[in-house]
């Protein structure tokens, strides 16, 4: 009995989650279900809250789940993480936040950060060389977008921050040169604007930023997602700015994700279908 019992977990469905504190607004559910049906593939991808007091037992519990294929980690949990998995890649060391942990057949736990790509893909084919950014925020998403600006070549950045001297630790950390204000500071004319923070996201109070400085060419770019339409990116298309809105990095990093996680890419041509069912 007990040997077909094993045999039975061995072969369950794999499964995967996503952990936060909240959790309610996440929309990776609906993204890797419907990439998992597309494909046709056996598994399961699950909501999870975890609190900050919960994180270090829901990690040392998955380690024995031979079902768990990973999760993905959101806020507040994207730098806490880093002390309970292995890091063979030195996330620690460059981009400082992990967002993605992978199971390992051995039960290895490895921590990663599909944040920063998923970041980039929509501006990818901009010439960003020297270009002034302003980023809101200066937390775990925050440090996968210096990362990836920092590789584009940006400068100077910005960053707008309830506490001045953490966003001039990151300017330092990525080598960026640049200035850090509060939130209510007037923008400089920059071309990019990302806001990186939980601002304007259901729940949170708003980020109320006055846009008049920025030029007619500037982009403004919202990781929000619960609202997807937030009020920085009505405000910006209101004065007829280009806006991405936060589903381009959410489904960019989920992508990297779901490829570690189920061995297999997302289906190709579906992303207006998927659009369509995270926007219902």
């Amino acid at each position: 009995m007990a040997a077909r019992h094993r045999n039975r977990t061995a072969m369950s469905a794999p499964y995967a989650e996503v952990i936060g504190d909240p959790i309610a607004q996440s929309k990776s559910p609906l993204i890797h279900g419907f990439w998992l049906k597309a494909l046709g593939l056996p598994g399961d991808y699950r909501r999870r809250h975890v609190t900050p007091d919960d994180l270090a037992a829901y990690i040392g519990e998955r380690r024995a789940d031979a079902g768990w294929r990973g999760c993905n980690v959101t806020i507040p949990h994207k730098v806490a993480v880093m002390d309970l998995v292995d890091d063979p890649g030195n996330i620690r060391g460059t981009i400082g936040a992990m967002n993605t942990i992978v199971r390992q057949p051995d039960g290895a736990l490895i921590g990663t950060n599909t944040d920063a790509a998923g970041f980039y893909a929509p501006l990818a084919e901009l010439d960003l060389q020297g270009a002034p950014v302003v980023v809101v925020g200066a937390g775990g998403a925050a440090r996968a977008v210096l990362f990836a600006l920092a590789r584009a070549g940006v400068g100077p950045v910005t960053i707008l921050n309830r506490s001045p001297l953490k966003a001039m630790g990151l300017l330092a950390t990525f080598g960026l040169k640049g200035d850090v204000a509060p939130l209510d500071a007037s923008l400089p004319p920059a071309a990019l604007l990302v806001n990186a923070s939980s601002l304007g996201m259901t729940g949170q109070p708003p980020l109320d930023l006055d846009l008049a400085p920025l030029p007619d060419d500037a982009i403004v770019y919202d990781l929000v997602y619960a609202p997807l339409q937030t009020g920085l990116l009505k405000a910006a298309a209101a004065r007829g700015l280009d806006t991405v809105d936060g589903l381009d990095m959410l489904i960019g990093q989920a992508a990297l994700a779901f490829e570690l996680f189920f061995g297999a890419p997302p289906p190709e041509g579906r992303d207006e279908e998927l659009r369509a069912l995270l926007t219902a």
